[in-house]
């Protein structure tokens, strides 16, 4: 947690701005709430071209939706930094206008969700959470960390 999904309309992201787009939105999520690094997943997706409307009307321009689930318990002030930065960096990286730039927070219970195999903590408690994990999974994640 969390996981990012980042939907493309009208338009296709190449590999390399891939790569950079979750480097920078893993960056994002660590500096604004603190949380590990390899707790971010970035899932891109592409809406085929027809395929998007919006009040019933074919969309022809290029769009990019990112929808962010993350653990309850962050501040709005850390959702604000959030929301904002996730625009930022798809602008930066697309040339896209703030108003072709859709982006949502949607708050998820840790106790409802298992990652790497174990129940995830509070916001807050992931340190605790990875002192308990075994010894195996603590060096596969250090790894994804630094």
């Amino acid at each position: 947690m969390p996981t990012y999904f980042v939907n493309s309309s009208n338009m296709r992201l190449s590999k390399l701005i891939k790569e950079k787009l979750a480097k920078k939105i893993t960056k994002i999520h660590n500096e604004a709430t603190g949380a590990n690094k390899f707790f971010a997943q970035i899932i891109f997706n592409n809406t085929k071209k027809g395929d998007h409307y919006m009040g019933g009307k074919r969309v022809s321009k290029p769009e990019i939706f990112i929808y962010g689930h993350i653990r309850s318990g962050r501040t709005t002030t850390i959702k604000n930094k959030l929301i904002k930065g996730l625009r930022e960096v798809i602008k930066e990286n697309t040339k896209l206008e703030k108003d072709n730039i859709w982006v949502y927070l949607l708050d998820l219970k840790p106790n409802q969700m298992i990652e790497y195999g174990k129940v995830l903590p509070k916001s807050g408690g992931e340190k605790k959470w990875f002192k308990n994990l075994p010894t195996k999974l603590k060096t596969r994640l250090n790894k994804i960390d630094n």
